[in-house]
């Protein structure tokens, strides 16, 4: 398998506070990404890597409208959150800045650790494919969301239409 991605496991009910802990939010986001869970996993920030996954269970997001939740996990590199279910408002910003959230309803199957691959095939035939050729099915992605996730974010395609259009 290749583009493989290393998955860190979380429970449910991951908060805004724990993903942009509150005390550290008059910092930018250079400041905060540091301390991402860290009231849940003091040492998720320090030791993931880029293109690691996140699998946590439902309600992945919950709590406040803070941007910053979704803007630390893009700044430490995360390829993308893997849940049966995400807030509202977490999802369209993570979708916003660029982070591919997978709604999965069998993602606390995913082991702490375990390689995966992030198949995105034709929609709506998106899973998470294990090492050991067995599948986990995702619910379809609108396209226009993909393609923000493609384009770093929201700005960053607005940026190309723009320049595509100058």
């Amino acid at each position: 398998m290749s583009n493989l991605h290393k998955v860190w496991t979380f429970g449910a009910d991951i908060d805004t506070d724990q993903l942009a802990p509150g005390a550290y939010m008059k910092l930018s986001i250079e400041g905060i990404a540091p301390h991402c869970l860290e009231g849940v996993r003091p040492e998720f920030a320090s030791q993931v890597r880029p293109g690691d996954v996140i699998a946590a269970g439902p309600n992945f997001g919950i709590g406040s409208s803070r941007e910053q939740a979704a803007a630390a996990l893009v700044r430490l590199g995360v390829k993308a959150v893997i849940a049966p279910s995400f807030s509202g408002l977490y999802f369209r910003n993570a979708f916003n800045l660029g982070l591919l959230l997978l709604t999965c309803p069998e993602a606390e199957q995913l082991q702490e650790g375990e390689p995966v691959a992030l198949d995105m095939g034709q929609q709506p035939d998106i899973c998470v494919r294990r090492a050991d050729g067995s599948t986990l099915p995702c619910e379809p992605i609108p396209g226009f969301l993909l393609d923000m996730v493609e384009a770093g974010g929201l700005l960053n395609q607005l940026r190309q239409r723009l320049q595509s259009t100058a």
